[in-house]
């Protein structure tokens, strides 16, 4: 599993950073074939340098539901910020048979407190279900693909 978060202000909503931010990608290789939980945050600020955090064993159950029965995964992507847009309608959960992988992108803007500022945040899910083979594998088309990708202003 692999979460890419891609956190920008409007400064990069215009040209020429924004040709920077489109090109941040949405999937990277995998460090080993392991599983686990990968996070890689790409911020502005940092100038879109991928930043891994350290790998966990378990995703967290507040942000993704996953549900096995029969040979089946049902993934259900919970949207747990409390930004704009609210989503009144969300997908059905996902579901994968083994050797299936699931992309799924989700994006915020929110009011910074501190300045009236905006903040804008790009969250894409990889997920595949059973042994993963390719290091590369995401970074491929995926089996299924959810976007709840909103026109942000």
């Amino acid at each position: 599993m692999q979460w890419v978060r891609t956190e920008w202000t409007k400064q990069s909503r215009g040209e020429p950073e924004a040709t920077r931010r489109n090109a941040v990608p949405e999937a990277f290789p995998l460090p080993h074939l392991r599983p686990a939980v990968h996070e890689v945050r790409l911020l502005e600020w940092h100038d879109f340098a991928p930043d891994w955090a350290p790998e966990r064993a378990e995703p967290d159950r507040m942000t993704l539901s996953l549900r096995e029965d029969d040979g089946v995964l049902a993934v259900q992507l919970q949207d747990t910020m409390i930004a704009t847009p609210r989503r009144q309608h969300r997908p059905s959960p996902v579901r994968l048979a083994r050797g299936e992988w699931l992309r799924w992108q989700i994006n915020h803007r929110w009011a910074r407190p501190r300045d009236g500022g905006w903040n804008y945040l790009l969250v894409t899910l990889n997920l595949a279900y059973g042994p993963v083979g390719d290091a590369k594998l995401f970074l491929g088309t995926p089996t299924r693909y959810v976007d709840e990708r909103a026109r942000l202003r």
